[in-house]
């Protein structure tokens, strides 16, 4: 009998869809600031494109760690949770693939456009170490 988890080919393919993830950030002296981001799995890390001056990229910077969910709600359910390290990089690359893979290529190219990134644009890169998974398609096989 299946407990439900994904095979590392598995959770690493849903991940890479698309998905409204949530990532939650260590804030000190609360619980965990948790909110809606879009991603790119690519090259094994979760990249996140963030307004430099946002809560998310201080906190980030600050806790050095952050753990990023996706799920579908459709039956059967399943999700992805991975957690692990964090880098805030300065790129030169914009959030125009993430937003075309969001939006489609009409809206997200406007988007792109008028995000404000002037200087180049922060990103948070996250490495993940710890994985949970469950595929509630294959629990009782």
């Amino acid at each position: 009998m299946s407990n439900g988890s994904m095979t590392s080919a598995e959770r690493e393919e849903f991940l890479a869809g698309v998905h409204v993830g949530i990532i939650a950030i260590e804030e000190p002296g609360r619980g965990p600031l948790a909110l809606p981001v879009w991603y790119l799995y690519r090259d094994g890390y979760v990249d996140v494109f963030m307004d430099a001056s946002s809560v998310k990229v201080r906190l980030a910077r600050a806790a050095g760690r952050a753990t990023l969910t996706v799920q579908d709600e459709r039956p059967p359910y399943k999700y992805v949770s991975v957690e692990g390290p964090v880098e805030v990089l300065t790129v030169e690359e914009s959030i125009l693939e993430t937003a075309v893979r969001y939006l489609g290529p009409e809206f997200g190219t406007a988007y792109a456009a008028n995000s404000g990134e002037t200087d180049g644009s922060t990103l948070v890169r996250l490495r993940p170490k710890h994985w949970r998974t469950i595929d509630y398609a294959k629990v009782g096989d």
